[in-house]
């Protein structure tokens, strides 16, 4: 065996000896940056709609994930940057093949009623992620997690107990991958993989994350649920690691008006909101402390439904092309957004460690070049104003959202004389909507669940749970497979993004920013992580 991360894990861990062995409400000062700590540590921030779910194999948004990374911990955790740190497991070992991690987990985990958190309680919630019972939305994560027999188990071939993953004792995870996967570790610290309380989940069924019945293992635990209103997390004094969190209860609450969220934020009822889009340049030069734009591993885009039930239009991929050349980008991140935001001209962010944009034909064009392809590729394909092309477009209720989707369909209108149709959806309503590929058009983002390229290039594999237009490609599909083992991903990667451009399946619009007004009283924001995954364990909020 050879052992990876022993010694910089163990680095890591001796920085808890800056820690005063108290509650933080008893801290006067941060015990690392030395700065007078406020008396009432609640952080409250705004959310934009309900969330999936707070179970870590059910839950499937961005918004979700965040409470579900306060209430439960995975094996590995992320520091501020974005590394890899311990969480339940001190540390691991893999094999010389690289397709064995043995996890040593910490014996101070214990879940909030007392009792110890296992290796068994893994192996329990990463098969009942596997498990087709469970209807996980990240199902098909367990199965480009590499895990052995993960493929058979989630077609339902095989039992969910032949998966990779086992307890020789307690605090032992053995973990086997069917092939070597480089950024395996980095896949631990999703949601998806966290353990869950298999007695409880037995004992009240869909109901065990109510507040009366949860039980987590994380540095909170949620105290109010209140779905569409708000959602309330507090200090878990069982966390191993309850002596370092500064922040006592995080309220989330749902404001799905992103100009009352600024609102009420000016009026001091939240500590972080969304900037509305187009109002950064102006929050930035009236509040420069508290007006925040960064990178984030995140894409915008609109996707077409090429299953049997979408249009026969999409199908043509001169049409998609067309649609797509017709955007301009600059005017959706310069006067819509204006936040930062670059335009995307590939599916897969710039700001993915080691990946390198190709360039595109697209991107190169001026975008007189790009409407005049458009119109060609639109009367080659049997469009225009003897036959015009239309058809409807969905997205989830959202002021920008509404903005960026007016200003396509009047880019189309204007430049092809395509008519589209707009229609809003509550979130979950959406989600589902798109999911059962009841849709034409539908707009879509996805934010990186580790660091890579393929967290981006995997949604359009023809398996992918999340391919909701079901795009296929075998010559793609092929190349994401190969990438999985390529010792050199670089060129694997380029030819599936050319194929992109190509094909068009999707519609790349911009890549995002974070975007924030984030009070100046707030410190430890992790604006260096790319995928922002952040944990109110980590904040604390300043004396003013």
């Amino acid at each position: 065996m050879t052992r990876l991360t022993r010694s910089a894990l163990a680095a890591l861990l001796s920085s808890a000896a800056l820690f005063a062995a108290l509650p933080a409400g008893a801290q006067d000062t941060h015990p690392e940056t030395g700065e007078a700590l406020a008396a009432d540590q609640v952080f409250t921030y705004r959310l934009l709609d309900n969330v999936s779910s707070l179970d870590p194999q059910i839950v499937e948004d961005v918004d979700g994930s965040d409470v579900v990374r306060d209430l439960f911990e995975g094996l590995m955790n992320q520091d501020a940057q974005g590394n890899l740190v311990p969480g339940v497991a001190t540390g691991y070992e893999v094999s010389d093949d690289r397709k064995t991690y043995t996890f040593t987990l910490r014996e101070d985990a214990v879940w909030s009623d007392g009792e110890p958190v296992t290796a068994g309680d893994f192996v329990y919630a990463w098969r009942r992620a596997a498990d087709p019972a469970t209807a996980s939305p990240y199902q098909w994560f367990v199965e480009l997690m590499s895990l052995e027999n993960a493929g058979a188990i989630v077609a339902g071939e095989m039992a969910p107990d032949q998966l990779g993953v086992s307890a020789p004792d307690d605090r032992t995870l053995e973990v086997r991958l069917s092939e070597p996967l480089p950024y395996f570790p980095q896949m631990t610290t999703h949601s998806t993989t966290f353990p869950t309380p298999q007695r409880v989940i037995e004992e009240h069924g869909s109901e065990w994350t109510r507040p009366e019945n949860i039980v987590s293992n994380g540095a909170y635990v949620l105290t109010e649920y209140s779905p569409g209103e708000r959602i309330v997390r507090e200090r878990n004094e069982a966390y191993w690691n309850n002596a370092e969190t500064i922040i006592d209860r995080v309220v989330a609450l749902v404001i799905n008006d992103e100009n009352v969220a600024l609102t009420r934020y000016l009026a001091g009822e939240l500590d972080r909101t969304e900037v509305p889009a187009g109002q950064f340049p102006r929050l930035s030069q009236e509040r420069p402390d508290e007006a925040i734009s960064f990178p984030r591993l995140c894409n915008y885009y609109y996707t077409f439904n090429l299953s049997e039930s979408g249009p026969e239009a999409f199908k043509d991929p001169r049409v998609r092309k067309a649609l797509s050349l017709a955007v301009d980008r600059d005017i959706i991140v310069n006067n819509v957004k204006a936040g930062g935001e670059p335009p995307a001209y590939t599916f897969t962010p710039e700001a993915v460690a080691g990946f390198t944009p190709p360039e595109t034909e697209m991107a190169g064009m001026t975008q007189a070049e790009r409407d005049e392809m458009a119109k060609e590729l639109l009367a080659e394909a049997g469009y225009g104003p003897d036959n015009p092309l239309s058809f409807d477009m969905i997205y989830n209720t959202d002021e920008a959202h509404e903005k960026i989707a007016v200003v396509l369909s009047q880019m189309w209108k204007q430049k092809l004389g395509v008519q589209a149709t707009l229609a809003n959806m509550e979130w979950k309503v959406f989600l589902d909507t798109r999911g059962q590929q009841d849709f034409e058009m539908a707009r879509g983002a996805w934010c990186g669940d580790y660091n890579e390229a393929s967290t981006f290039l995997d949604l359009l594999d023809s398996a992918s749970g999340y391919n909701d237009g079901k795009y296929n490609n075998p010559e793609y599909d092929a190349l994401i497979e190969q990438a999985k083992t390529a010792e050199d991903t670089t060129p694997l990667y380029t030819q599936a993004e050319q194929i992109i451009a190509e094909d068009m399946p999707v519609i790349p619009i911009y890549h995002y920013a974070g975007v924030y007004m984030l009070d100046s009283d707030v410190g430890g924001w992790p604006v260096d992580n790319v995928e922002q995954n952040w944990y109110s364990r980590e904040l604390y909020k300043k004396a003013e």
